[in-house]
């Protein structure tokens, strides 16, 4: 067993972790500001050699910016509607902080701030907590955070669906993973929206074309696959794919195969 897998924490000792969260209690503590209690509430320990591209759900939530929003809808349960203004006004002043943060460059110090953000923002706050998710995208692409900037962008969206920043952000995160499809969609999205958009209307231009060359170019690697393939099958009895003619129908575009001597 590796160094990094014997580190990872048991399920044994996540359940525990969890269920003396859960014991402790989800109220306000009066004697704490709302910062504070967003911090103690979603305190992790992390992982010794935790790797940011783990993608396992357990090591994730070990992560410094992961949101536990099943925790969060718990949590609000129990707050009066004073309590979640207040957790609610905090969390603007946040993301005032990270923008300033952002704007100096301190990407990592700005992540951590809209990550309280959204840590502290009430639920039903969905449009402020869209922006929070676009805003801690924007820091994580600074640092080439691809994966999880990606992850943003998308709760972003499900947050608020007409969000033409979120959408240009992820377009040119899927353009830059070669997810072009992707991107297209994405981009033809922000028209919808926006129809005089500069970056959506290049891109409209730009792309089909990338998709269609990558298109062929799969192509042609498949059909050299399957050719090495039939050879060695027809090898034993003498044949090769040279012994077959294939021809496109072009009205169908499909392909026919038709047997032939050497």
């Amino acid at each position: 067993m590796s160094d990094k897998q014997s580190n990872l924490p048991t399920n044994e000792e996540i359940i525990n972790e969890i269920t003396q969260g859960v014991n402790s209690g989800l109220s306000v503590n009066d004697n704490l500001s709302a910062e504070d209690v967003a911090k103690s509430e979603y305190k992790e320990s992390i992982p010794e050699n935790f790797e940011k591209g783990d993608e396992d759900p357990e090591i994730k939530k070990h992560s410094d910016d992961y949101v536990d929003e099943e925790r969060l809808k718990d949590l609000e349960i129990n707050l009066t509607h004073e309590e979640m203004e207040i957790r609610h006004k905090k969390s603007l002043e946040l993301k005032k902080t990270g923008n300033e943060q952002f704007k100096l460059g301190n990407h990592i110090e700005s992540i951590n701030t809209y990550t309280e953000a959204l840590r502290l923002c009430p639920l039903q706050y969905q449009n402020d907590r869209s922006i929070f998710y676009a805003n801690r995208a924007a820091s994580k692409i600074s640092l080439g955070k691809t994966e999880s900037a990606l992850e943003d962008c998308t709760k972003a969206i499900e947050l608020n669906d007409k969000y033409i920043r979120a959408y240009l952000r992820r377009a040119k995160l899927y353009e830059e993973s070669d997810k072009l499809d992707e991107s297209l969609a994405d981009y033809k999205k922000v028209l919808e929206f926006d129809i005089n958009n500069k970056d959506a209307l290049q891109a409209q231009y730009r792309l089909p074309p990338l998709i269609e060359a990558r298109n062929e170019k799969l192509k042609t690697e498949m059909l050299g696959k399957l050719k090495d393939l039939g050879n060695m099958i027809l090898k034993p009895f003498g044949l090769s794919t040279e012994n077959f003619q294939m021809a496109q129908n072009p009205d169908s575009g499909g392909y026919s195969v038709n047997f032939k001597n050497k």
